[in-house]
């Protein structure tokens, strides 16, 4: 059986964050493993509250990990500090990793920002030069690129840029662009090609970044090519939107298994 380790917070609604990811690489036949960056108090609602892991704890779940099971790829979501981004690349240098998909978690759907500039740049300056695959939403990819992003080809133009901070494959989310339909742009450094799904109307999106780059890294570990798992990715995560789960007051999460229970007939 092929395996994904999420290096990640925690949410306790279970919508997003590691929770998220596991459910995804369950729904693709992948097993999941967890290294947690930070322990949020969080509803459908809002955040309350976040309890960041101390380096030392980040880095030994990762190493212990890697001295125990061949890891076929990796997902890097939310690291809010410094010290954790350089225990995390730190730990993964060390180990020749398999393919990293890193989610920049700097920018909420909102725009809010989430991670501090000093952080930002830690973020490309370590992390970058580990990922197979960076994808960002509209705002991240912004404030990554400097670049202002209301067309596709914007989109190109700042996925150019990100690649040009180290990373290897970009994939800007086009879903809060605005449009018709969800445009995500791909890019490998020599091909640029844009993926599109209907728009879905609902409130239910609560873990969506999270879900979509688990099921990249998910594919990827299945062996897949890049622009064959952000495909699946994207028909995936259209899927889990479609299906959500109108759990709780707030913001529902995506529903992870809508397909295992279509074949079970539920």
């Amino acid at each position: 059986m092929k395996t994904a380790l999420t290096i990640a917070g925690s949410d306790s609604s279970g919508g997003a964050g590691i929770q998220a990811d596991l459910k995804t690489f369950q729904a693709h036949g992948v097993y999941g493993m967890s290294a947690i960056t930070a322990v949020t108090v969080q509803n459908t609602q809002k955040v309350f509250d976040v309890q960041e892991m101390t380096p030392d704890i980040v880095r030994g779940q990762i190493r212990c990990l890697f001295d125990d099971i061949d890891i076929h790829a990796v997902k890097i979501g939310m690291v809010a500090s410094i010290p954790l981004i350089r225990a995390i690349a730190e730990s993964l240098a060390a180990v020749s990793p398999p393919p990293v998909v890193l989610d920049p978690v700097m920018i909420s759907k909102s725009g809010y920002r989430l991670l501090r500039q000093d952080a930002q740049e830690a973020l490309v300056g370590h992390l970058f030069p580990l990922a197979e695959v960076v994808t960002p939403n509209i705002f991240e990819a912004e404030a990554l690129s400097g670049v202002s992003i209301r067309t596709v080809s914007e989109m190109k133009a700042a996925a150019q840029r990100i690649l040009d901070l180290g990373a290897k494959k970009v994939v800007v989310k086009g879903g809060h662009l605005g449009e018709a339909r969800a445009t995500d742009v791909l890019y490998d450094g020599r091909e640029f090609r844009t993926l599109e799904s209907r728009w879905i109307e609902t409130k239910n999106t609560h873990g969506t970044g999270c879900t979509f780059s688990s099921a990249v890294a998910a594919n990827l570990a299945l062996g897949r090519d890049f622009f064959d798992a952000v495909t699946r990715a994207k028909a995936y995560i259209t899927g889990a939107i479609e299906h959500a789960l109108d759990i709780g007051k707030g913001y529902g999460p995506t529903h992870h298994f809508y397909d295992l229970y279509a074949r079970a007939g539920m």
